[in-house]
């Protein structure tokens, strides 16, 4: 973290340790302190007994150092439950409110700064997991989303925001980071410019982003975020939360009128801002061993004979204890780093081919399998505004699928959210689960609400509609099922699809009547 921002904001803790212990002693409601602590990237979890702290990651990007300090963090504040967010980001749990002060401190010290990291302000910047070393890449988005991410800290004290604002730079037509349909999403072109969308975003009424530039120089990126920022401060709701993202500025404005907003910032922004980057490639010198590795966690990188390793802890809920074997075990390699995915995953890039074969066996305990790497969020055991335990409905899938012992790819990777926020980002999975309740004979029962069809890819992107809901105890025996009639025709589900959509939706129906 650049040094002036720490200084900047390391006097704002005082204010913090005031609201925290009001919190504490029942001055505050929950309501009034989480307007407060987002902002410093912590909230009360349920029941207001524990806290979380979200780190800032730019890129998703964690050095050896930095994957260090939190394995070190948790053994010192017996923290239990880490999570893998799907900004790229890291959550730290189940935190007392002592602790959580220090914590934050020691954090911001060494780097990795929360301020922000909720609340109504820019967020973590995220970027292609393997940026910079996958082959056929137009170029390298990393050293953008690290200049974005600072430049974007410079509003935390300065502007008022409507609410949050997410800013995203895409490598790859599989738009893992969802760069169509952000705030704000620059896509990486052959040519080494960018495009540039707005106004996108998952959640209630989500919606596709809307192109507002092409053949943008990556050295103007600033004064394209400047404009995005002016554009949302001049036009956004801050009467009304519910409507105050940036999407909602297509409905105000309607597309061209945003349009036409926002270059008449990005005007004003570059004729009264001194904003152009000169920034250099990132330049990998590590060199192979020789070893040659084929697994299908393996990816080879650009570089000759080097790897990135992909380890996708069940949930996106790592272990302490194996974040402290994986640092070290890397602790003596040069060169290599972590990068989270917007998939709550994370790649070990520039990994010798030996260095490789040892980070496979440490990290056997993940996902063996496409349907293993679903997704969901910290759920409603943890978060004040869920409705569904997400963890807790992977885990039983999870479970009830492995007894069936299914070839990989017969079942897809599903996407499970808590409540309409979309944290699971359920809105484009091939199928994806809600949170909801579901009224039954026997009464409401928990349930998820189910999506089926959506698709993030470039140029393909598709959001779901939300369909009728499944009881909890049912959405196991479903996919089984599921995973049943694929199986049968000894193919996939993503080939499968494409002629069985009646099939599905037959089968959907017998599971919400």
């Amino acid at each position: 973290m650049n040094q002036n921002h720490l200084e900047k904001f390391l006097p704002d803790l005082a204010e913090f340790r005031e609201k925290l212990m009001a919190f504490e002693q029942k001055d505050l409601t929950v309501a009034q302190y989480k307007s407060f602590s987002g902002g410093f990237g912590s909230y009360a979890q349920r029941g207001g007994e524990r806290h979380m702290l979200r780190l800032r990651l730019p890129g998703g990007v964690i050095s050896k150092e930095n994957l260090a300090f939190i394995v070190d963090a948790c053994e010192k504040y017996q923290i239990d439950l880490i999570k893998f967010t799907t900004c790229q980001s890291i959550q730290l749990h189940n935190l007392n409110a002592t602790d959580l002060t220090e914590l934050i401190e020691e954090a911001w010290n060494a780097g990795m700064i929360s301020r922000g990291g909720g609340g109504d302000f820019p967020r973590n910047v995220m970027a292609t997991p393997l940026s910079g070393v996958r082959d056929g890449e137009p170029f390298d988005v990393q050293p953008y989303a690290k200049a974005a991410g600072q430049y974007l800290m410079n509003f935390i004290q300065a502007v008022k925001f409507p609410r949050k604002l997410k800013v995203c730079f895409s490598n790859s037509t599989e738009n893992e980071v969802h760069a169509t349909f952000r705030d704000l999403g620059f896509v990486a072109n052959p040519d080494h410019t960018f495009t540039v969308y707005a106004a996108g975003g998952l959640g209630n009424n989500p919606s596709l982003g809307v192109k507002m530039a092409e053949q943008v120089e990556p050295s103007k990126i600033l004064y394209y975020i400047k404009a995005m920022v002016d554009t949302f401060v001049a036009h956004g709701n801050y009467e009304n939360r519910g409507r105050s993202r940036t999407r909602y500025l297509k409905d105000t404005l309607g597309v061209e009128g945003l349009q036409k907003a926002y270059q008449e910032m990005l005007v004003k922004a570059m004729e009264e801002n001194q904003l152009d980057l000169t920034l250099e490639d990132t330049v990998i010198t590590k060199t192979e061993d020789g070893v040659r590795v084929s697994h299908p966690r393996i990816t080879a990188q650009k570089q000759n004979g080097l790897y990135a390793l992909y380890y996708h802890p069940i949930a996106g809920q790592p272990t302490s204890e194996k974040l402290s074997e994986i640092s070290k075990a890397i602790a003596d390699m040069d060169d290599v780093e972590l990068r989270l995915t917007p998939d709550s995953g994370v790649y070990i890039i520039n990994l010798t081919g030996s260095e490789a074969e040892k980070l496979l066996a440490i990290t056997e305990d993940g996902a063996n399998s496409l349907f293993e790497t679903s997704i969901c969020c910290i759920g409603a055991s943890i978060c004040q505004v869920g409705l569904g335990n997400s963890p807790a409905l992977l885990q039983s899938c999870i479970e009830a699928v492995r007894k069936e012992n299914f070839a990989n790819g017969v079942l897809p990777r599903i996407k499970i959210s808590g409540c309409p926020s979309s944290c699971g980002a359920h809105q484009v999975g091939t199928i994806g689960f809600r949170g909801a309740m579901k009224q039954t004979p026997d009464g409401p029962k928990p349930a998820f609400a189910i999506f089926v069809g959506g698709n993030q890819k470039q140029n393909c992107e598709k959001l779901a509609d939300m369909g009728k809901s499944i009881t909890v105890d049912e959405i196991p025996k479903f996919l089984v099922e599921l995973g049943k009639m694929i199986s049968a025709e000894n193919t996939t589900y993503d080939k499968w699809i494409l002629e069985n959509e009646n099939n599905l939706m037959s089968l959907i129906e017998k599971y919400t009547a």
